[in-house]
């Protein structure tokens, strides 16, 4: 298997299963739930972080920007697009960064088809606990991508420090300890 190729199919495994459970979740909620009901977990301990409270969202992540749906199908089809294109162009490793794009693609696929198809995206997890507990309900689209962002985030963090440090240049020092005679 070529290099090139196998850089490909990692993409496309993180990408559909990030999807296929954004599309199973979405859909288990949307079945067995009505809209705006709220589900408690029967243990105390999650009952205490998360309800399942089945909404729909026609803006952005986390509720941001209502109305705007085909605003966020434009952007959804041009972040797809640089994401292809940077994949794309990733030297050899970066594994961090091609599951981080692989997180990034999965979610907005996720999101995309629930807006084509419905003109919205369904939400439904909602946290309980400080200092989440008003945070906006959301998906496991949405969680995709923050998770992706901040992977790429950090790991573009490690490579500026890293670069920092292979180009200080420290002052070369005699080997007995000695200071310069020549001053």
């Amino acid at each position: 298997m070529s290099q090139k190729f196998r850089h490909w199919h990692v993409l496309a495994v993180i990408t559909a299963l990030t999807l296929v459970a954004d599309r199973v979740s979405k859909s288990i909620i949307a079945n067995n739930m009505t809209l705006y009901e709220t589900w408690r977990p029967p243990i105390s301990l999650f009952r205490r972080l998360f309800n399942l409270t089945y909404t729909t969202n026609t803006g952005a992540a986390f509720g941001l920007f209502p109305d705007q749906g085909v605003l966020f199908i434009v952007i959804a089809f041009v972040v797809i697009t640089a994401i292809l294109f940077y994949y794309h162009h990733l030297p050899d490793g970066y594994r961090l960064v091609r599951l981080a794009l692989g997180l990034q693609l999965g979610g907005a696929l996720g999101n995309l088809v629930d807006r084509v198809r419905q003109g919205y995206v369904i939400d439904f997890v909602d946290f309980n606990f400080w200092p989440m507990k008003d945070w906006p309900v959301f998906n496991l689209a949405d969680s995709a991508i923050v998770v992706g962002v901040v992977l790429l985030a950090l790991t573009m963090l490690r490579e500026d420090i890293v670069s920092v440090e292979q180009t200080t240049v420290l002052p070369e020092s005699d080997a007995a300890g000695e200071p310069d005679a020549s001053i």
